[in-house]
């Protein structure tokens, strides 16, 4: 069972179609839920920093995406940003 809100029914036929699906589909499907996690993660950014210029966005979504200690290696200028650690 996934989810206890969901009748044995309907995860049945969610089993069943997952195994229908060719490889090609399901890898589509998780291709679009990354782009849509990333795109929610950009638009928390934007949300907590409206003033932000595109580059610091592009840093911070850095920073959220691969950790303070690798973005701080990757991208050096990540020191520039005001409230750091």
């Amino acid at each position: 069972m996934l989810s206890r809100d969901t009748s044995p029914e309907a995860e049945a036929v969610l089993w069943r179609r997952w195994r229908e699906m060719s490889a090609t589909e399901k890898a589509q499907i998780v291709a679009d839920l990354s782009a849509a996690a990333n795109e929610l993660a950009a638009a928390g950014i934007r949300a907590r920093y409206p003033d932000a210029t595109p580059r610091e966005q592009f840093l911070r979504l850095a920073i959220l995406r691969l950790g303070l200690p690798l973005a701080r290696t990757v991208y050096p200028e990540i020191e520039h940003l005001s409230d750091l650690p």
